[in-house]
């Protein structure tokens, strides 16, 4: 595999460890709590198990020539059986008015009308003979999906196979929307829905309280049954939310330059957070609140005294997509409570 995402649930942007990719086989959420910090309670964060298609079906058309991410050109002549190789792609596709053409999932495509679908990652590497298995007329990557051999493998098969840049900011939902819509010949329905996600991000962003004092927010990515224990850095792909919704990114503020690095007690403390932010099933997999304040450096800082964590669900929080605005909201909601 060449890089995790969800880590490619939307955008940490480079390997970490191999550990910490094998644990994102069970990242994948939907309904569930998100949590405020608020006195150790639990509050439920905006629904994000399902995706809202477009109300007008798109119909494509074809055959549609771009110009793939890993620089080769391909043709798609035939969209009636798709297969998204991330979770991120799988909605948009979702959302486009496709849904019903697409005939697999990647592990983290965990949305409600996907469930079904058979699943064609381990552990986050494509099966390159479970996608062939199923006939597919089109496939579609993005620079994180690996083995490079499996996406060699279904190439030489002769099925049309485009690679995506992978979306890590709130600037690249637009473009990340449209380059789909584009190999699947319905721009105009690309058009559509980045217009929608776009207006609805918008009116999010309107929401947001104003401050004299931005809170310091730390991206913590924990998995607690393989002692994976990160502090997001400035490529986590959590700033750009972090900075929409009114807040500072602590790990970027405090210097760190790359993704992640692991969390100790003098990085904490120098990020020296007002609150966290955390994905769901990582808060769930440390025993939730209790759990985190005992990683060593947590109860040390604001954050912890203060028990102030803002939770919200694997499966949508980095994806970068059509349901970011949900992911908007929820943060703005959860770190702004008392200010509205």
């Amino acid at each position: 595999m060449r890089k995790p995402r969800s880590l490619r649930i939307g955008g940490l942007v480079s390997a970490v460890t191999a550990a910490l990719a094998l644990t994102l086989a069970g990242c994948g959420s939907s309904g569930g709590d998100g949590g405020t910090g608020d006195g150790g309670t639990r509050a439920k964060a905006a629904p994000a198990d399902r995706v809202e298609p477009l109300a007008a079906r798109a119909t494509p058309k074809l055959p549609a020539t771009v110009k793939s991410a890993d620089g080769k050109r391909v043709t798609v002549e035939d969209t009636r059986r798709i297969v998204p190789l991330t979770g991120s792609l799988n909605e948009i596709v979702f959302t486009l008015g496709l849904g019903e053409n697409v005939v697999a999932r990647d592990i983290t495509a965990t949305f409600d009308q996907a469930k079904k679908l058979p699943v064609v990652t381990r552990a986050h590497d494509v099966s390159a003979e479970s996608v062939l298995s199923l006939k597919p007329t089109v496939v579609l990557a993005d620079t994180t999906t690996g083995p490079a051999e499996a996406i060699d493998q279904i190439r030489a098969a002769g099925v049309p196979l485009v690679v995506l840049e992978p979306a890590k900011s709130l600037a690249d939902v637009g473009p990340r929307i449209e380059a789909v819509a584009r190999a699947l010949g319905v721009e105009k329905a690309g058009a559509a829905l980045k217009s929608r996600t776009e207006d609805r991000i918008a009116k999010v962003r309107a929401t947001v309280p104003k401050q004299s004092k931005k809170p310091r927010v730390a991206f913590l990515y924990l998995r607690g049954s393989a002692s994976v224990y990160l502090l997001g850095g400035r490529e986590s792909g959590a700033g750009s939310l972090l900075e929409a919704a009114g807040a500072v990114d602590a790990g970027k503020a405090s210097g760190l330059k790359k993704d992640f690095t692991a969390i100790t007690s003098e990085a904490l403390a120098k990020a020296a957070p007002d609150a966290v932010l955390v994905m769901s099933k990582g808060l769930d997999s440390v025993g939730g609140l209790d759990g985190l304040v005992k990683i060593p450096g947590v109860a040390e800082t604001p954050a912890g005294m203060d028990r102030r964590v803002v939770s919200i669900e694997d499966g949508v929080l980095l994806n970068y997509g059509p349901r970011t605005d949900q992911v908007l909201k929820s943060l703005v909601d959860q770190l702004h409570k008392d200010a509205k």
